[in-house]
């Protein structure tokens, strides 16, 4: 359970606690606002090659399983990227890894935290392999048979000049009433990757190869718990300028008003009618921006993401998603090229 104040706590051991008493509870504080970063490396207990740094879409809090990616990252620092190549480094050698290794790290302002350290293959090491050229599983298995990195020279069969974005593939259209919301479970049951000269046309592809189509124009629908109210108002912005409609509950239309922005209101579902619902299933909106707090406005919002499931509207659940899908949307607009890894790879070994 995900709980955000101490009645939700007090709710939660109520419920669960007297069922088994005997079972630990585990309390984690989630860096709310922290962007994660995944880091594939691979070390032969000498030498180290990181071989990718992947910034995740989601903020940190959503099982990495379930979170965009995109390599190289879009909006990490160079003092960042450094450091966590240094640390990545430092931790290979120190655990005497042979091998292939994965740490999660978590940025807030200018901390970095380390999540997790797994000495093994991970399962973003077939999508850095595509997005690099270099590939990790077959030297990983060279390194375990006793080569050295330093004869292997993953460094010179690096491609770059692109960039490439993962997504999750999640099944929600397969089980009617489930709640789209992301979590720190695991929902998706598969993956795809989108690539192009910027971030915005990978993010693009890549939610093609997801199944979601984003809209060129129409209503957008925004409506966002308390905590992400203050980071709305540029992402609303961003989508005023390419032309959409903002359509908004009371709440977050007050908030977008006092920017300066034009927004429509519309009713919650229990307000009366026609509400937002009711729209939704009139095919009147073309995009959907909704984020849930607390266990009563998950609740209350399940309604939307549930009508937006059903009648096939595309739809972000965390503030992030919906930027880059703003700026994904924005290079729409330009012209989108479809090409071959092959011919990624032969156009940068020419440049």
């Amino acid at each position: 359970a995900v709980v955000y104040d101490a009645t939700e706590l007090t709710e939660y051991f109520h419920a669960q606690v007297p069922q088994k008493p005997e079972h630990p509870i585990l309390i984690d504080k989630f860096l709310e606002h922290a962007v994660e970063v995944d880091v594939d490396a691979l070390s032969d207990g000498k030498d180290v090659y990181v071989a990718g740094i992947m910034e995740h879409i989601e903020e940190a809090g959503i099982h990495s399983g379930d979170s965009a990616c995109v390599l190289p990252s879009y909006s990490l620092s160079y003092d960042h990227v450094a450091n966590i190549a240094a640390q990545t480094e430092a931790l290979a050698r120190e655990l005497r890894v042979v091998g292939l290794m994965n740490i999660q790290f978590a940025i807030k302002g200018d901390d970095i935290y380390i999540l997790e350290v797994n000495p093994r293959a991970s399962r973003t090491a077939p999508f850095v392999s595509k997005a690099t050229g270099v590939p990790l599983p077959y030297l990983a298995t060279q390194v375990m048979l006793g080569k050295t990195l330093e004869e292997l020279d993953p460094w010179s069969l690096r491609k770059g000049g692109f960039v490439c974005v993962k997504e999750a593939v999640l099944p929600f259209q397969r089980f009617p009433g489930v709640d789209v919301i992301l979590g720190p479970e695991m929902h998706s049951t598969g993956e795809v990757m989108g690539m192009g000269p910027s971030f915005g046309e990978a993010f693009l592809k890549s939610q093609l190869g997801a199944g979601q189509a984003l809209p060129q124009g129409g209503r957008i629908f925004l409506s966002v718990n308390d905590r992400d109210k203050p980071y709305l108002p540029e992402v609303a912005q961003k989508f005023a300028e390419l032309g959409f409609q903002l359509l908004a509950t009371r709440g977050t239309a007050a908030v977008l008003r006092q920017r300066g922005l034009d927004v429509e209101e519309v009713l919650k579902v229990y307000e009366g009618r026609p509400n937002i619902v009711d729209l939704l299933i009139n095919h009147e909106v073309a995009l959907v921006i909704n984020t849930a707090s607390g266990k009563h406005t998950a609740k209350d919002s399940k309604a939307i993401r549930h009508a937006a499931l059903m009648f096939k509207v595309p739809y972000c659940t965390t503030i992030a998603a919906a930027r880059a899908t703003a700026t994904a949307i924005g290079s729409r607009r330009d012209e989108v090229h479809v090409e071959s890894l092959q011919e990624y790879y032969a156009r940068e070994a020419r440049g």
